[in-house]
């Protein structure tokens, strides 16, 4: 069946090439020979995302470098809080901005080949982003230079849904409806993520395609959880290969 849109993951996607952010920071920590471990520092990133789930800390102008300070303080000031790792305040800072410098360069690097393959795709069909984001993805997107490339952009804190609802990716069906004509069914629509849980399962629970983007994942995955007829992927570029 011919595709005549893709409908795309941001975080952990476009950004990080299918790494979990959590193992993404969890390796920068490690480069730094931040003392604490894993277990630690899970406690910690699960804390600051609910954190700013929960609380009106991201405004709309926070670029995703300011949003991952914020992140990067959260967690190491849960972990100060709980007596796991005690230096003093000019260490901390060196080591807060050390971490965030090498993970912004990360970013960098992979959003770069990210927008290669989203260029070239862009140039058979139409693309759309679904994010769970916390209302300023679009300043994200024009930092990261991915600005004009999706015809639609739907991000949970504007539009009041979060994944894994399936509701969400329903709004990215409608909105290629209203957009290319004639309105494309949900199977010529490929859904692309890094999430089963969050991406794959809903997306084929309304009939979208789905191509997982599988790397480090937050928890082990078994292949029955994997819907049937899921492209399993490593790169991105794999989908302008196709």
């Amino acid at each position: 069946m011919t595709l005549k849109g893709y409908i795309f993951d941001y975080g952990g996607t476009l950004d990080t090439g299918g790494q979990h952010w959590a193992r993404v920071i969890w390796k920068a920590w490690q480069h730094h020979a931040v003392p604490v471990g894993e277990q630690q520092f899970r406690e910690a990133y699960v804390y600051a995302e609910r954190t700013l789930g929960r609380n009106p800390i991201v405004l709309p102008s926070y670029t995703f470098k300011k949003l991952l300070d914020v992140k990067l303080r959260l967690q190491m000031e849960y972990l100060f809080m709980k007596g796991w790792w005690t230096v003093d305040k000019q260490e901390f800072t060196r080591i807060h901005l050390s971490v965030l410098e090498y993970l912004y360069g990360i970013v960098l690097q992979q959003v770069a080949h990210s927008r290669e393959v989203l260029l070239t795709l862009r140039e058979r069909c139409p693309l759309v982003l679904v994010s769970n984001f916390y209302g300023n993805i679009e300043t994200v997107l024009h930092e990261m230079k991915l600005s004009g490339i999706f015809s639609h952009v739907i991000e949970s804190a504007v539009v009041g849904v979060r994944k894994p609802d399936a509701r969400i990716f329903q709004l990215a069906v409608d909105a290629f409806a209203r957009s290319v004509k004639p309105s494309p069914a949900p199977e010529e629509l490929m859904v692309v993520g890094d999430s089963l849980t969050n991406d794959i399962i809903p997306a084929s629970s309304i009939g979208c395609q789905a191509a997982w983007l599988s790397g480090e994942g937050w928890q082990l995955v078994e292949d029955s959880q994997i819907p049937t007829g899921t492209l399993v992927i490593t790169d991105l570029r794999q989908l302008s290969d196709s």
